[in-house]
């Protein structure tokens, strides 16, 4: 502290003094002296005691400690009582606020003063709640309820309002990259990653592997976007860019978005679109029972007869999907077949979907279906042992084992996309390039964070 530059401001202030009505300034000048004296007898003390510099400094006002609140859903959660607990099944809404001193009366206008922010019969069992009130014997204040990690219902039991939040969402670009070791779904929960992105790039990279046919020592390469909310991770959202090697096949997939619609979605380094030949599979998630053979022994029959047809093994319920674009021309039941779909795609191919548990709402001769949607759901009616679907595939008139196929490619994009789709293309085949493979425990796998933006509310 710089004593001399106390004198002078006290001598400034007597100068002004002067000049002015002295009743007016009297007591503020009063109020200095002593604020005044009070520092310059702290800076003898200090003078005295012989103190550090970094202590001296810390009687200046603005080394004052500064106290910051403990917030939380946006509220200095330290001025609250605060309770804390899990919705248990069969609880209700009204359950959780009379435990905290809520009347019914109020409750009820809750209720309906909230129906268009949140419908409160809809609570979760599992999912976490708080509540807040500055008094713990009175009526609560606030009520908070977590339904997933994106967003939380603020209940004002004071207004008796409710509001909806959503977390600021962090977007981080990752690459990754493994080798297979076991399966693809045991090689990305080894290795740190989600078995969402495993879904994203099954989803990226459909029409050309067929992944429940992976080999020890297949590898592939991702570039995506992950989301965090409080550092934690929340999910996939995009795959932009996906690379896969088996033996000496290689295949890529690469995100165009377009402002055209239609052109948005995955294409291969000639930038041909992916989707407009078949997936590899009716079902996301499945083990194949029983292949096509023109020898089998049937199980329900007991004889040879052949099998025209592939067996999906899924639990009841699993949806089963369009393999490509094309108008239902059968949706009915027989005795052999069960529940059914034929899809007619054009005039070489068509598809069928046996043993189905029930239709996809809507679906009935006439239908025009895209490719991946939902036309039914798994089960074991008509001649079958359990659920699966028997996938059968038609090529001009005659069945044929479909994942012996190999289909003429697409064209390409038109000529006025193509500049852009190659400037996109490359980035992303820099970054895939850049990454390698880097052992770890028994899996191999190699991880960096491109960059970070930050969506949803400040």
């Amino acid at each position: 502290m710089d004593l001399g530059k106390i004198e002078q401001f006290r001598n400034r202030t007597i100068r002004i003094y002067k000049k002015l009505d002295k009743k007016k300034v009297l007591l503020v000048l009063g109020i200095f002296s002593f604020v005044s004296a009070g520092i310059y007898s702290t800076f003898q003390k200090n003078q005295r005691d012989n103190l550090s510099a970094s202590l001296v400094t810390e009687v200046e006002l603005g080394a004052l400690p500064i106290y910051s609140p403990n917030t939380k859903f946006g509220f200095a959660i330290d001025t609250f009582q605060v309770s804390e607990g899990i919705i248990k099944s069969g609880q209700f809404f009204a359950d959780i606020l009379q435990d905290h001193n809520i009347d019914y009366a109020s409750i009820d206008k809750l209720v309906k003063n909230s129906e268009e922010t949140f419908n409160v019969g809809r609570l979760i069992a599992g999912k976490p709640y708080t509540v807040l009130a500055k008094d713990s014997t009175q009526k609560a204040n606030y009520l908070i309820y977590e339904p997933n990690a994106l967003e939380y219902i603020v209940f004002d039991l004071e207004k008796l309002e409710a509001e909806k939040v959503v977390r600021p969402i962090e977007i981080e670009q990752k690459q990754s990259a493994g080798i297979i070791q076991d399966n693809l779904w045991n090689t990305m929960v080894d290795n740190g990653m989600s078995l969402e992105l495993a879904s994203k790039m099954e989803d990226a990279l459909q029409w050309s592997i067929d992944f429940h046919r992976v080999q020890k020592g297949d590898r592939f390469k991702l570039v995506y976007d992950e989301k965090f909310v409080d550092g934690k991770s929340v999910g996939v959202s995009e795959v932009y860019a996906a690379y896969y090697k088996s033996g000496e096949d290689e295949f890529h997939a690469i995100y165009y978005d377009s402002e055209d619609i239609e052109k948005a979605g995955y294409y291969d380094l000639e930038g041909r679109p992916m989707n407009k030949g078949f997936l590899k599979s009716p079902l996301k998630s499945f083990r194949i029972s029983s292949s096509y053979n023109l020898r089998r022994f049937h199980p329900v029959l007991k004889r040879v007869k052949a099998h025209l047809g592939t067996d999906y093994a899924a639990p009841y319920g699993t949806p089963i999907h369009a393999v490509g674009n094309g108008v239902v021309v059968k949706a009915g039941y027989t005795k052999g077949n069960g529940r059914y779909v034929k899809i007619k795609h054009d005039d070489t191919y068509q598809t069928q979907y046996l043993h189905m548990q029930r239709f996809a709402k809507g679906m009935k001769v006439g239908k025009l279906v895209k490719q991946n949607e939902v036309i039914g759901y798994v089960g074991s009616t008509g001649l079958a042992t359990g659920p699966h679907v028997c996938f059968r595939f038609w090529k001009n008139g005659k069945q044929v084992n479909h994942r012996a196929l190999k289909f003429p490619p697409a064209q390409p994009l038109p000529e006025e996309d193509m500049a852009n789709f190659v400037s996109i293309r490359d980035g992303y085949l820099k970054q895939l390039e850049a990454l390698t493979f880097k052992t770890v425990a028994a899996t191999t796998v190699a991880e960096k964070e491109v960059s970070t933006t930050i969506v949803g509310n400040p």
